[in-house]
């Protein structure tokens, strides 16, 4: 079974304008309202993909409560904790010739509520996925994901973490199953630019490899993504061609891509073109990656390896 945790979902507020003024008054030509946060990304488009999983994380408040109700209706299994103060985030993303968003903070967390989460966790077996995905409220330390895994730690648990910052690096001697930077995310480790650099991604995977990652997957949005596998090899792959709609959740949906791809083969080489495929599903829609979208983009997809 595979599960994600979300410790700061949202409600997407997805606003697009023709044109903006600042300071003016401005009036939308669409508008979207989404159950967001990485690890419910990556749950809804495992679903989508056939893949079952569990959601887990937290929720507060008349926000919390739509995005409970968003989730199950898309056909995932929840199992959230709701907290006693506070309501879930809003993030406002507005869309006119560029992309500019406005994320919410989120409640705290108190601890009563994170033992309650542990103890689901505790419940985990060998095999199992875990997918901790995304940022944290200001209330947790930065620690809590290496925190989460020494608790399962010994249990057989394949560990996928998506995070950015410490919330990454604070992980790797644990040997995650994958680790998954973006580019930007992996250049400001390292004080690099990487954008469209995939010699110089790979080089870079390749050393939070050697850290201890067991498998490390950069996402480098138009320019495909770079794979540095346990098996000793880098994976390349360029994305397909298609019209950019919406890059909010195609980092997630390469995530839930891979690990189908990876559960229905054990081949890297298949997850990888399943995980580009999704990414690039969800870039090209309004919406999280479908199957049919993602069966059709495969074919096309082909990986090269050194």
């Amino acid at each position: 079974m595979i599960y994600t945790v979300t410790f700061n979902p949202a409600l997407d507020y997805v606003v697009h304008t023709d044109d903006f003024v600042m300071g003016g008054t401005n009036r939308a030509s669409s508008e979207q309202l989404l159950a967001g946060g990485k690890g419910i990304n990556v749950s809804v488009v495992l679903n989508n993909l056939g893949t079952e999983s569990v959601a887990l994380g937290f929720t507060a408040g008349f926000t919390g409560a739509v995005i409970r109700n968003m989730t199950e209706s898309q056909g995932c299994k929840c199992d959230f904790i709701e907290l006693p103060c506070g309501f879930s985030r809003i993030n406002v993303k507005l869309k006119t010739d560029n992309e500019t968003e406005i994320n919410g903070m989120g409640p705290d967390i108190p601890q009563e509520s994170m033992d309650m989460l542990m103890k689901k966790l505790d419940k985990l077996k060998p095999d199992d996925f875990l997918v901790l995905a995304g940022s944290i409220p200001r209330s947790l330390p930065d620690t809590i994901y290496r925190d989460i895994m020494e608790r399962l730690s010994g249990k057989g648990v394949h560990f996928v973490v998506d995070a950015a910052n410490k919330l990454l690096l604070n992980v790797l001697d644990l040997k995650p199953f994958l680790i998954k930077p973006n580019h930007i995310e992996l250049g400001e480790i390292f004080g690099e630019n990487l954008k469209g650099d995939k010699i110089k991604a790979a080089y870079y995977a390749e050393i939070l490899k050697n850290r201890g990652a067991r498998n490390v997957l950069v996402s480098m949005a138009e320019d495909g993504a770079v794979l540095a596998a346990e098996d000793g090899k880098v994976y390349f792959c360029d994305a397909p061609k298609g019209t950019a709609v919406n890059s909010v959740g195609a980092g997630d949906s390469m995530v839930a891509g891979f690990l189908t791809g990876w559960c229905s083969s054990h081949s890297f080489d298949e997850a990888l073109k399943t995980g580009i495929a999704a990414g690039s599903a969800s870039a090209f829609s309004a919406f999280l990656a479908e199957k049919d979208d993602v069966e059709r983009l495969c074919r096309n997809i082909k990986i090269s390896v050194k």
